[in-house]
């Protein structure tokens, strides 16, 4: 009777350890979320965003909010990490991708050939495209009144090279709004940026008007090359959350228009 108790009793135990350790795996699984990827720091997902792009990125008090920044929120949830901002300036924020500083950019970044030699990108979160902009009274009517010019852009974006096609007179800024702003107020002949920061601006108010659209741009999240395990995460998270219908309504609620979808003029 004796031994059947001691049997008994080890027998529990065993049980209770195997719950224990069951229940202390499954809890693992949370806390080493995104183990399998070279994270900056274990279980959290640091992303670098320019804070200087609204509607896309920027500040409110002490954090970054936007479309750029809800995406992000979203892909670390999706992938069981806590999200980390880290506001960088633009032209810097591939250089911290590639150099580990970040895991991700979630920055509307332009894939484009020259960036997809420094790092991997997911696939497309928004398109958008760059278009003319200038102010009411000037004379410039479409592309070819742009020779010559002086066009403002954004330091470090894509639009350096579509002004080199037609000046070599570029003042570079830090962000979109402030070339707009500058413009404006009387500063430069046309500013190149893309088709929502421009109507943005003019919904709250500025005075510039669109002279014509140059083309159509995809916008992904800038992965680093060895990081290939992440790359598949996100595109998976990126694609549930296409098909959920989710990233749709995070494009509506922070631009105002489901800028998801691939336009027609890149099939």
């Amino acid at each position: 009777m004796r031994k059947l108790k001691i049997s008994l009793f080890f027998a529990m135990i065993i049980f209770v350890l195997a719950a224990c350790g069951s229940d202390s795996s499954s809890e693992g699984n949370n806390v080493d979320a995104g183990s399998d990827f070279d994270l900056v720091e274990d279980g959290k997902l640091t992303f670098a965003a320019s804070g200087e792009f609204k509607p896309f990125s920027y500040m409110e008090g002490n954090e970054m909010v936007g479309y750029d920044i809800a995406v992000a929120e979203a892909i670390a949830e999706k992938l069981g990490l806590e999200v980390v901002q880290q506001k960088a300036k633009f032209d810097g924020i591939v250089t911290g991708v590639k150099q580990g500083r970040y895991d991700i950019a979630v920055a509307s970044h332009t894939v484009t050939e020259e960036r997809l030699e420094e790092v991997d990108f997911s696939e497309p979160y928004y398109y958008s495209g760059p278009v003319i902009y200038t102010r009411p009274d000037s004379d410039i009517e479409s592309v070819d009144d742009l020779q010559g010019k002086e066009i403002s852009v954004s330091r470090g974006s894509t639009y350096v090279e579509m002004a080199e096609e037609y000046t070599d007179n570029i003042p570079k800024v830090d962000s979109d709004v402030v070339a707009l702003q500058s413009l404006a107020s009387g500063h430069h002949d046309a500013v190149i940026t893309d088709d929502i920061t421009g109507q943005t601006a003019i919904e709250n108010g500025l005075e510039i008007e669109n002279r014509g659209q140059l083309g159509v741009s995809e916008q992904a999240v800038a992965v680093a090359k060895e990081n290939e395990a992440l790359l598949e995460a996100i595109n998976e998270a990126l694609q549930e959350l296409k098909e959920s219908g989710e990233l749709a309504a995070l494009a509506e609620e922070w631009i105002g228009v489901d800028i998801t979808q691939e336009p027609e003029e890149l099939e």
